[in-house]
């Protein structure tokens, strides 16, 4: 079983009073390229989806291009522009848009501006928050010394591929910056 399928499955009832996460609330990790910000776990949606906030820097590729066998990303821009390679397909987002990344596609985002940028993040069905999770108890506990190989391996437990020789092109196509790029 993979395991963004492993997680409990319940729902969210209210029957412990409201649940309200005002702007900085939730859980947050930083993983270097980009922030996550958990606002609604698999736990809670009884696996439907999960939803993330991403907080990108300025001029900043988030991954390599990767893709998901498990769950389809919607990501919807509340902050600053959102670059985008959909398969082969180049686009930009900007404030109030809604950007579809099915699975099995191709994909990565970024940030093209010089001002920050933050999409919502739905992942459905839910359970790949807990790769972000993961990944960023092993950027702490890495305390700057990551090792990309951990990335793979991570990935390949949720369903999840990358192409990490995409990070120079990209960068270099859209003058980007990723951490990749300051390695060894």
């Amino acid at each position: 079983m993979e395991a963004s399928t492993t997680a409990v499955q319940s729902r969210f009832d209210g029957s412990g009073g409201p649940r309200v996460i005002g702007p900085s609330g939730g859980k947050s990790v930083d993983l270097g390229s980009v922030g996550v910000r958990f606002m609604a776990w698999t736990r809670e949606t009884g696996g439907g989806f999960s939803l993330v906030e991403h907080p990108i820097p300025p001029r900043t590729l988030v991954a390599p291009v990767h893709r998901h066998s498990n769950e389809d990303e919607y990501s919807y821009v509340l902050e600053g522009r959102m670059g985008a390679l959909l398969g082969d397909d180049a686009v930009e987002a900007g404030v109030g848009d809604f950007v579809f990344k099915p699975r099995n596609q191709w994909h990565t985002f970024w940030n093209p501006g010089e001002e920050p940028c933050r999409i919502l993040e739905i992942i459905s069905p839910g359970g790949f928050e807990g790769f972000f999770d993961e990944f960023g108890t092993i950027m702490d506990e890495a305390g700057g010394d990551f090792d990309p190989s951990a990335l793979g391996e991570l990935g390949a437990r949720y369903g999840l591929e990358f192409d990490p020789d995409s990070v120079p092109r990209l960068c270099a196509e859209h003058g980007l910056d990723h951490p990749l790029l300051h390695l060894g």
